[in-house]
């Protein structure tokens, strides 16, 4: 698989979907965590910067042979490609829809296709100017903000012909369809719930935790994923219980608290009997939902009591979902009109 949207021969802007990537295949899992696990962009296993790859090859070695088994257990690797290549396809022609004809790319952070590769497409297609689409919905530097700064590395040593770049979506917290696409996927977990636990039913939003550092230092991750929480819930107007975790911590450092796994233990433990759980980070369904929401923390919710437990699915390439990155697009495209345009970041 190439990676490409198969867009039309000609296109006016190239779209650069930004997102961390995976191990496509089982031989690529130790690559892929030996690439993330050395970039301090992402997670600083140490004060320390010399000690990074050491530590980081420690952690692979600790890790390898369950991770292998958990990508076994979804199917032999991941499937973000595959699931961001049809977002793509499905933006090109919601874009195309509206008038504006575009090249969409996966730009991965930490696997093929990578921003030079879409770049390289962009050129091909005979785009004049250029967008980077963050996946991410809540701005983290360790997201959104190392894949910008990859975007920058590339364009800097990129020999081509120059790209005009529109300023980059680099988050959309509360942007009103991606609040109703995912209030869309709670709506209908709730309606799996039996009539008798319905509105008694757990709401718990799990977010993709983060070390506690990059919050010390003002990034604004959190305070967005809060924003996400309280546009979906006011969006469904129940009331029930509502709880906010944090899951896929690896390293020794501090994380964000409380992990996921503790609370769906702990709401077990207090009696809570149905439970539905709201990937709030993440936009595909990959790793972290199907393994880590679906089967790990699945098995912990039934040990611990909880009888009804529900796996929201993510957004993936759901309509309102893709009407919403083609609002964020269509909007840098009918500002920047024939001029203008900015840079990487």
């Amino acid at each position: 698989m190439r990676g490409e949207a198969s867009p039309p021969p000609a296109a006016d802007v190239g779209v650069a979907l930004l997102n961390l990537g995976g191990p496509w295949h089982l031989d690529g899992i130790r690559p892929f965590l030996s690439e993330l696990f050395a970039d301090r962009e992402i997670i600083r296993l140490s004060p320390f910067p010399f000690l990074q790859p050491l530590i980081a090859r420690l952690i692979i070695r600790a890790r390898i042979r369950d991770v292998e088994e958990n990508y076994r257990a979804i199917g032999g690797g991941s499937p973000l490609l595959r699931t961001t290549v049809a977002q793509g396809a499905a933006l090109r022609r919601e874009l195309a829809r509206r008038g504006i004809r575009a090249r969409v790319m996966p730009a991965m952070r930490y696997a093929r296709p990578r921003a030079r590769d879409a770049v390289a497409a962009f050129r091909r297609a005979g785009c004049r100017r250029a967008l980077a689409l963050t996946l991410y919905p809540q701005f983290s530097t360790a997201t959104t903000g190392s894949s910008l700064k990859d975007l920058e590395r590339t364009l800097a040593s990129d020999g081509g012909p120059p790209l005009r770049w529109l300023p980059p979506v680099r988050e959309f917290p509360d942007h009103p369809r991606y609040v109703e696409a995912v209030a869309a996927t709670v709506r209908g977990a709730l309606r799996r719930v039996s009539p008798a636990r319905r509105d008694s039913a757990v709401i718990l939003f799990s977010g993709h935790g983060l070390p506690q550092h990059f919050i010390d230092d003002g990034d604004p991750y959190v305070d967005q994923i809060l924003r996400t929480k309280k546009a979906v819930m006011d969006r469904l107007a129940v009331r029930n219980p509502v709880h906010l975790s944090w899951q896929s911590r690896a390293g020794p450092v501090k994380w964000l608290k409380p992990d996921t796994d503790t609370v769906v233990r702990d709401l077990g433990a207090s009696g809570v009997k149905a439970m539905v759980v709201v990937p709030v980070s993440f936009v595909s369904d990959h790793i972290e939902t199907l393994y880590e929401i679906e089967m790990l923390y699945g098995n912990m919710a039934r040990e611990a009591g909880i009888e009804e437990y529900i796996r929201v699915p993510a957004v993936n390439a759901d309509a309102p979902f893709v009407a919403a990155l083609a609002d964020l697009v269509e909007e840098r495209v009918r500002a920047d009109g024939g001029g203008g345009g900015g840079g990487a970041a």
